[in-house]
């Protein structure tokens, strides 16, 4: 009777896997229970069912699960709370627009665009960074980065003749039935004279002028086809050559990046060092933040905030980081003191200069005497000069 016994509660277990949520049983059978949204697991499911007990203060949970409650985030510093930490739900950080909380690394990071066959299922807010989900039956996104959810696909009409479906990527394809270009003249489309043959002098026969001669229609038509067909090979060409060109230019200039990043390693031992242990780039200039400048020392140090400066300023100096002559905006991040992943999330956005001096500035202690001291250390005395820093508030190493 025993073996009877523990077959069935097997095949009981087995049967009810897929329908227990937790995926897990006591040693009784019984599925153990998830802790709900704002607990967590006090003791384990083993002989008894799970125990939970409330998030304690500064914790939170905002969904069924067999974990422990995550730590609140913290908004940085001039970034206003939108909503405070709760037992069900983290802080929620009042970011700029097209921006989101990034609590991981306590920093507003640019949103991220749906790829093409994907539609948006949650706007990119304070709820976090946008959610995408590919486009179901019936509908489809064409757009390479998108904000929209997916379109429904175009139904063709009662005239028309679908000639592809409707794709996740693509919308549907539709042709007229009934196309002049393709379709070939009814004999009542136009008048036709008598037929009439001509005896030539060698003997042969020819039809009348003014007859229609339905040899050369068919001739002409196959022109036409051929013509079309030369033209679409044409462009296929072309793309493939402008393609072809855009790799070989690309490879260009990441050997050069990677000679001109090897020169730079090759002056500074700890930097080869670094990146030979870890595999990751610092660059020559950033390893002389904690060494002493050799050259004049900074007597005098521009104690004026960031944030203060005209808009006009600002602008001009985010469009010097931009442009691609001399280091840009990811040399300036390296040297005042972000990581390589920071720096890739700045990246994401469509002004990353303006994202990252917008974070930095929020940051306690965002000078300009700090701001120049890193820009001098990047070799860019042009923005230097357009931030009227003085000549002794800036080291040069």
């Amino acid at each position: 009777m025993k073996p009877f016994v523990v077959c069935a509660f097997l095949l009981l277990k087995v049967t009810l896997g897929n329908a227990c949520a937790s995926g897990k049983f006591t040693e009784s059978g019984e599925c153990c229970s998830l802790c709900p949204p704002g607990f967590e697991v006090k003791v384990e499911c083993g002989k008894e069912d799970t125990t939970c007990a409330p998030c304690p203060e500064g914790t939170f949970s905002s969904s069924e699960d067999l974990g422990s409650c995550l730590p609140c985030a913290k908004c940085p510093h001039s970034i206003p709370t939108f909503s405070p930490c709760s037992a069900t739900q983290n802080t929620q950080c009042e970011c700029d627009n097209d921006y989101f909380f990034l609590s991981s690394y306590s920093l507003c990071a640019p949103c991220s665009k749906c790829t093409r066959g994907e539609g948006v299922v949650r706007q990119c807010g304070p709820m976090g960074d946008t959610v995408c989900a590919t486009c179901g039956p019936g509908t489809f996104s064409e757009a390479a980065r998108s904000t929209d959810p997916c379109h429904p696909c175009t139904q063709c009409s009662e005239n028309e003749v679908e000639i592809r479906s409707c794709l996740p990527q693509s919308d549907t394809v539709c042709m007229e039935k009934k196309l002049h270009i393709l379709s070939r003249p009814g004999q009542t489309d136009a008048p036709r004279w008598p037929s009439v043959e001509v005896v030539t002098e060698d003997g042969k026969t020819s039809p009348a002028p003014g007859t229609t001669d339905l040899t050369t229609q068919e001739e002409s038509s196959n022109s036409n086809i051929l013509v079309y067909v030369s033209v679409l090979a044409a462009v296929v060409l072309g793309l493939l050559i402008y393609v072809a060109y855009k790799c070989w230019r690309s490879c260009k200039q990441k050997k050069a990046l990677s000679k001109a990043r090897a020169a730079e390693l090759g002056t500074s031992p700890e930097g080869e060092k670094l990146q030979s242990d870890s595999g990751v780039f610092l660059d020559s200039y950033s390893l002389q933040d904690n060494q002493p400048s050799k050259g004049n020392m900074r007597d005098k140090q521009d104690s004026r905030l960031y944030t203060n400066l005209p808009p006009q300023r600002q602008e001009e100096v985010e469009r010097l980081l931009q442009e691609g002559s001399g280091r840009g905006w990811r040399h300036l991040g390296a040297a005042l003191g972000y990581e390589p992943e920071q720096l890739d999330l700045f990246g994401r956005g469509e002004a990353p200069a303006h994202t990252l001096l917008s974070n930095w500035a929020q940051k306690e202690g965002s000078t300009l005497g700090l701001l120049c001291s890193a820009l001098a250390r990047i070799e860019r005395p042009d923005i230097v000069t357009a931030l009227n820093c003085p000549v002794q508030g800036v080291s040069v190493v």
